[in-house]
Protein backbone atom coordinates (compact mmCIF):
# COMPACT_ATOMS: atom_id res chain seq x y z
CA UNK A 1 0.00 0.00 0.00
CA UNK A 2 2.65 2.26 0.60
CA UNK A 3 3.96 2.58 -2.69
CA UNK A 4 0.84 4.00 -3.91
CA UNK A 5 1.29 6.84 -1.50
CA UNK A 6 -1.11 5.27 1.38
CA UNK A 7 -0.17 4.69 4.66
CA UNK A 8 -2.64 2.98 6.87
CA UNK A 9 -2.33 1.70 10.45
CA UNK A 10 -1.77 -2.08 11.21
CA UNK A 11 -5.44 -2.35 12.44
CA UNK A 12 -6.65 -0.28 8.97
CA UNK A 13 -4.86 -3.04 7.07
CA UNK A 14 -6.29 -5.63 8.92
CA UNK A 15 -10.04 -4.18 8.56
CA UNK A 16 -9.58 -3.96 5.15
CA UNK A 17 -8.38 -7.87 4.43
CA UNK A 18 -11.62 -8.45 6.22
CA UNK A 19 -13.52 -6.99 4.21
CA UNK A 20 -12.81 -8.64 1.28
CA UNK A 21 -11.51 -11.80 2.73
CA UNK A 22 -14.60 -14.21 1.36
CA UNK A 23 -13.01 -17.35 2.33
CA UNK A 24 -11.32 -16.16 5.78
CA UNK A 25 -7.63 -17.48 4.76
CA UNK A 26 -6.40 -14.03 6.10
CA UNK A 27 -5.10 -13.34 2.94
CA UNK A 28 -5.50 -10.78 -0.07
CA UNK A 29 -5.29 -12.37 -3.85
CA UNK A 30 -4.75 -9.88 -7.19
CA UNK A 31 -8.86 -9.40 -7.44
CA UNK A 32 -9.77 -8.86 -3.71
CA UNK A 33 -6.49 -6.33 -3.87
CA UNK A 34 -8.59 -4.61 -6.85
CA UNK A 35 -11.46 -4.37 -4.53
CA UNK A 36 -10.23 -2.85 -1.62
CA UNK A 37 -8.17 -0.02 -4.25
CA UNK A 38 -11.54 0.64 -5.70
CA UNK A 39 -13.33 1.07 -2.29
CA UNK A 40 -10.84 3.46 -1.42
CA UNK A 41 -10.75 5.74 -4.12
CA UNK A 42 -14.68 5.97 -4.03
CA UNK A 43 -13.98 6.87 -0.38
CA UNK A 44 -11.60 9.66 -1.72
CA UNK A 45 -13.62 10.78 -4.60
CA UNK A 46 -16.67 11.10 -2.04
CA UNK A 47 -14.46 13.09 0.14
CA UNK A 48 -13.10 15.19 -2.46
CA UNK A 49 -16.35 16.27 -3.72
CA UNK A 50 -17.40 17.25 -0.01
CA UNK A 51 -14.08 19.40 0.81
CA UNK A 52 -16.14 21.09 -2.94
CA UNK A 53 -19.53 21.23 -1.89
CA UNK A 54 -18.62 23.58 1.08
CA UNK A 55 -22.85 24.53 1.59
CA UNK A 56 -23.37 20.61 1.04
CA UNK A 57 -26.23 21.08 -1.39
CA UNK A 58 -25.21 18.09 -3.27
CA UNK A 59 -23.97 20.84 -6.05
CA UNK A 60 -20.79 22.26 -6.45
CA UNK A 61 -20.61 25.58 -8.22
CA UNK A 62 -18.32 27.85 -10.09
CA UNK A 63 -17.70 29.58 -6.94
CA UNK A 64 -17.26 26.69 -4.58
CA UNK A 65 -14.84 25.16 -7.57
CA UNK A 66 -13.25 28.55 -7.30
CA UNK A 67 -12.47 28.60 -3.55
CA UNK A 68 -11.44 25.48 -3.04
CA UNK A 69 -9.17 25.15 -5.94
CA UNK A 70 -7.06 28.36 -4.57
CA UNK A 71 -7.11 26.96 -1.38
CA UNK A 72 -5.35 23.52 -2.95
CA UNK A 73 -2.84 26.41 -4.53
CA UNK A 74 -4.51 26.10 -7.58
CA UNK A 75 -4.86 29.81 -9.08
CA UNK A 76 -7.51 29.46 -11.85
CA UNK A 77 -8.94 32.47 -13.88
CA UNK A 78 -12.81 32.48 -13.82
CA UNK A 79 -12.69 31.43 -17.64
CA UNK A 80 -10.81 28.39 -16.42
CA UNK A 81 -13.17 27.72 -13.65
CA UNK A 82 -16.13 28.16 -15.83
CA UNK A 83 -14.60 25.92 -18.63
CA UNK A 84 -14.00 23.01 -16.20
CA UNK A 85 -17.92 23.18 -15.02
CA UNK A 86 -19.25 23.11 -18.81
CA UNK A 87 -16.86 20.17 -18.98
CA UNK A 88 -18.18 18.13 -15.87
CA UNK A 89 -22.01 19.62 -16.32
CA UNK A 90 -23.49 16.90 -18.31
CA UNK A 91 -27.33 17.99 -17.40
CA UNK A 92 -26.33 21.26 -18.05
CA UNK A 93 -27.59 22.89 -15.12
CA UNK A 94 -24.24 25.02 -14.62
CA UNK A 95 -23.55 22.99 -11.55
CA UNK A 96 -21.26 19.53 -10.67
CA UNK A 97 -23.25 17.11 -8.96
CA UNK A 98 -21.89 14.40 -7.48
CA UNK A 99 -22.12 11.97 -10.31
CA UNK A 100 -20.90 14.04 -12.50
CA UNK A 101 -18.03 14.91 -9.94
CA UNK A 102 -17.18 10.83 -10.15
CA UNK A 103 -17.47 10.58 -14.20
CA UNK A 104 -15.28 13.67 -14.34
CA UNK A 105 -12.26 12.43 -12.24
CA UNK A 106 -13.04 8.45 -13.87
CA UNK A 107 -12.11 10.35 -17.19
CA UNK A 108 -9.19 11.22 -15.82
Amino acid sequence: MRPLGQNPTEAKLQDMINEVDADGNGTIDFPKFLKVKDTDSEEEIREAFCVLDKDGNGYTSAAELHHGMTNLGENLTDDKVDAMIREADIDGDSQVNYEEFVQMMAAK
